[in-house]
């Protein structure tokens, strides 16, 4: 019967209304957000008149959760920082002297005489004692110094490792000890940064651990990665120590167990002091900006307990006595210790301005980083080009839409209403999802939602196509209706699901803009295939209920293929081989002979975008560089035909300079002050430096990512249909993998992180075709039990056909309207899509099926018939 339970309506329809009440404040934008702020600030016991106004702007009972913009749509600075973990290690062991000198001296009459190695390798705690023969009772004092590894992984392990070389024992933290270590100092570090990049007041940051030693940091809304280096990348480290001796000397040899540091404000000055700080930053608890008693800006500090206590027996024991303030390893102020000092506060004095003593203030109350901080990766994205991309996006969504309704209705006349309606709830529902799960979008997200608009009506066509076939047979509408949607069922799960892995794997294996584009496409699918089953069903039954209709289909209506075609396929099959095996053959040759342009996603260095509103050839800003002598610098012109005639934006990239991990501060100032010389009214909407350790892990974890892809469709075509059918498919991914690539190394189209996503999608989109010809070639193995294997193909290829050119124009309308109004950041990234549909709608008709015809099937199907598979997912009709 073509009927759904009461019950099933209400879940339908409650499931709409859900998706559309949690996407409705993103059509209120700017209302919400200035009223989520403002309750924020109200919850946090500020209030006023204004605020109590701002909040009201949005009703209380409606959902206020909105889609977070990324960096590329509202601008802002992306950092990946690594933490140099070893540097506590040489701390940590270096603090241990004290104790180990102690513990040994306390024995002396045993062990005899104790000193230092000053020449250790780093890391490593060298002591000698004159009495080697009692090694044993040394190694055994000093062991006992040891203390339990404080992690759920190294319990029962100790925190150091005490050995005897050569008659030095070498004292060292122990295996399980590091990794204790190095997990406390990331996560110290993190909560460190957070803790500046709070301080400053900025909007929504993003600051999540990456890895096991590194700190993704994303700022909307600064100006540059430079001013959240400048909060974040000084370390701020304060540290207390005795004064040996005042020397303008910096060469001079410190002695035993001392170091000798540079003056801050006395040029020429340096102070001699010992190693081991009395008391350092780490047990600051406060610190705030404030003026010393000639009225010149200072800094006051407070210790907690423990630091109090230590500070006031240092002093106590030593008036009269010099000691240095030390920040970042140069002294600040050395003063004389007048008298005991038992509260556990000071002040630091010295040249400073009032913005210095504030900003100092701020690093030293959120603590001194543990560590170094290298700086792998840095974007800076301008907001006049996130709303330009904002602006691009949204309009090439509104096209891509359009175009797809009308290309529905034309397409199948009221029916392909229904199916239009669907996707506006559709996309409703992707961005209430989004709204949700506090996910952020982002230009390629974007892209993923063009692409879904092309996508979704796919499960709509093949269902409607189904009941046309039905209609043939001399069955009711009613009948029809209800076979075209169970025996769609079965290739729309397939079709989905395989593209879904794609997405999955895109998500754990990308980063930044690729794991956006894999949310949105990923929830895309989830959310077309519940319109397809569910709401455009439920919408066809109920008109058919009130309507009663006869014909389902009436009138003309656009068609791509003639109905009944019977075109053989496999008459010119080596012919169409011989194409794909020639085409792989010189996208090979290109790659050999030319490789591919990579982006600096993948060899490292930096980009710069440049905006300038007068014309400037590419010889000018050449000719402006050279005297730099930055070795291979590439110099692009951007033409956007979405862009004014007279606008003229370029892109220099610069490889790393060698022996530096990234390109420098200094070097991009350098090229941005050249650029001004030749155009004072240039600006630059973003900069992207990316160092080489993260562009080589970029590659592999790309090679992995589609190697991921393949070996998944493989195992879940091999799982659902036979091997056979898995091998062809493979055959045809393959195909269309080589190919794009072999494309962007022909026309030498940038390939940057961006492709790969695109590279990953094609897979699924292939493989959405090429299951949907599967799928029917395995229904129809069971129909025509006597036709040959060829025949079998054919015909199945020819009743598919209709809906396979149907969802490749529909997918191509939205990515060409991508294309030409997305603006030029992601155009590379489209143009992969747009070839990927070409190639992959190729390759589904003439490669996969040629290769299953080629490789032979089995044609024992006893087993139950995989299609009918509507019971794995409710009864439906009932």
């Amino acid at each position: 019967m073509l009927q759904i339970d009461l019950w099933k309506r209400v879940a339908i329809w409650l499931m709409v209304l859900a998706g559309v009440l949690l996407a409705l404040p993103n059509a209120f934008y700017s209302r919400v957000e200035q009223s989520n702020d403002a309750e924020a600030v109200i919850a946090e016991g500020i209030t006023d008149a204004a605020l109590e106004a701002q909040a009201a702007q949005w009703p209380t009972f409606l959902p206020d959760g909105l889609v977070n913009l990324g960096l590329d749509l509202r601008g802002g600075a992306h950092l990946l920082a690594q933490v140099q973990v070893e540097e506590v290690y040489d701390r940590r062991i270096d603090s241990m002297w004290p104790d180990v000198r102690d513990v040994l001296a306390a024995e002396r009459d045993v062990v005899g005489f104790v000193s230092r190695e000053e020449n250790a390798p780093s890391g490593q705690l060298h002591v000698r004692i004159s009495n080697t023969e009692a090694m044993p009772r040394a190694l055994e004092l000093v062991r006992g110094l040891a203390q339990p590894v404080v992690s759920l992984t190294g319990a029962a392990s100790s925190d150091l490792d005490v050995q005897a070389r050569d008659g030095v024992i070498v004292v060292q933290l122990s295996e399980a000890e590091k990794a204790a270590s190095d997990d406390r100092t990331v996560q110290q570090a993190l909560e460190i940064i957070r803790r500046r990049i709070d301080e400053v007041g900025t909007r929504e940051p993003n600051i999540q651990r990456q890895g096991a030693d590194r700190i993704l940091v994303q700022v909307p809304g600064v100006g540059s990665a430079q001013e959240v280096k400048d909060i974040i990348g000084t370390t701020a480290r304060l540290t207390f120590h005795p004064v040996v001796s005042r020397t303008a000397n910096g060469e001079a040899s410190p002695g035993a167990g001392n170091i000798i540091l540079p003056s801050l404000d006395e040029e020429g000055i340096f102070y001699i002091v010992e190693r081991t700080p009395v008391v350092s930053g780490e047990e600051l608890v406060n610190a705030q900006p404030t003026m010393d008693q000639n009225n010149s800006p200072a800094v006051n500090f407070r210790f907690n307990t423990a630091g109090a206590r230590a500070f006031g027996d240092y002093t106590a024991e030593n008036i009269g006595s010099p000691f240095a303030i030390v920040l970042d390893d140069e002294v600040v102020s050395a003063p004389v210790i007048q008298s005991h000092i038992p509260g556990g506060s000071g002040i630091i004095t010295g040249q400073f301005t009032i913005e210095e003593t504030t900003e100092l203030a701020v690093l030293l109350r959120a603590g001194a980083l543990p560590a170094e901080l290298i700086f792998l990766e840095e974007r800076t994205i301008g907001p006049e080009l996130g709303q330009d991309s904002i602006d691009a996006g949204t309009i090439a969504c509104i096209v891509a839409f359009i175009a797809v309704l009308i290309y529905m209705v034309l397409s199948y006349g009221l029916i392909g209403v229904f199916a239009n309606i669907a996707l506006i709830i559709n996309m409703a529902l992707i961005f209430g999802a989004l709204s949700l799960l506090g996910a952020t979008l982002t230009l390629p997200g974007i892209a993923g939602i063009v692409l879904t608009i092309g996508m979704a009506v796919d499960a709509n066509v093949l269902v409607f196509e189904r009941i046309r076939e039905e209609r043939k047979s001399a069955k009711g509408p009613a009948r029809a209706i209800e076979l075209g949607y169970e025996k769609a069922l079965s290739a729309i799960v397939d079709a989905n699901i395989t593209t879904f892995i794609t997405a999955c794997i895109l998500f754990f294996m990308g980063a930044g803009p690729v794991r956006g584009f894999a949310v949105t496409l990923g929830l895309g699918i989830l959310t077309s295939v519940f319109t397809a089953i569910f709401v455009t069903r439920l919408l066809v039954i109920m008109w058919f209920e009130r309507k009663r209709p006869k014909q389902l289909f009436t009138g003309k209506y656009l068609r791509l293929v003639k109905e009944d075609t019977s075109w053989d396929f496999f008459s010119r099959s080596k012919l169409w081989l011989g194409i794909s095996s020639v085409l792989v053959v010189v996208a090979f040759v290109s790659f050999l002979l030319q490789g591919l342009n990579y982006g600096i996603d993948f060899k490292g260095g930096t980009t710069i975008r440049t905006d300038s509103p007068q014309a400037v050839s590419v010889a000018d800003y050449r000719a402006a560089l050279d005297p730099l002598e930055l070795g291979d610098v590439t110099i692009t012109q951007v033409f956007d035909p979405t862009f004014a005639a007279d606008q003229n934006v370029k892109t220099v990239s610069i490889q790393a300079q060698e022996g530096e991990e990234s390109v420098t501060n200094e070097t991009i100032g350098a090229v941005q002050e050249a650029l001004r010389a030749i155009d004072p009214d240039v600006t630059f909407p973003s900069v992207e430096s990316v160092g080489p350790t993260v562009s080589g892990e970029l590659i592999q974890t790309a090679a992995i990512a589609v190697l991921l892809a393949i070996a998944a469709v493989l195992v879940y075509i091999w799982m659902r249909f036979e091997w056979q059918f898995a091998l062809g498919a493979v055959a045809a991914l393959v195909h269309d993998v080589v190919l794009t690539m072999g494309i962007f190394s022909e026309l030498q189209i940038k390939f940057d992180l961006a492709i790969i996503a695109a590279i990953l999608t094609i897979v699924g989109y292939s493989l959405n075709d090429t299951v949907v010809v599967f799928d029917r070639v395995r229904e129809n193995l069971r129909k025509y039990k006597k036709k040959e294997l060829k025949e079998v193909l054919n015909i199945s290829i020819n009743e598919t056909l209709s809906r396979t050119f149907m969802t490749s124009l529909t997918t191509l309308l939205a990515l060409i309207s991508l294309y030409i109004l997305g603006g030029d950041v992601i155009r590379g990234f489209v143009f992969a899509m747009i070839w990927g549909v070409i190639v992959g709608t190729y390759s589904s008709i003439f490669v996969a099926s040629t290769i299953l015809l080629v490789l032979g099937v089995k044609r024992d199907w006893s087993k139950k018939d995989p299609t009918q598979v509507s019971n794995q997912f409710g009864n439906i009709d009932a």
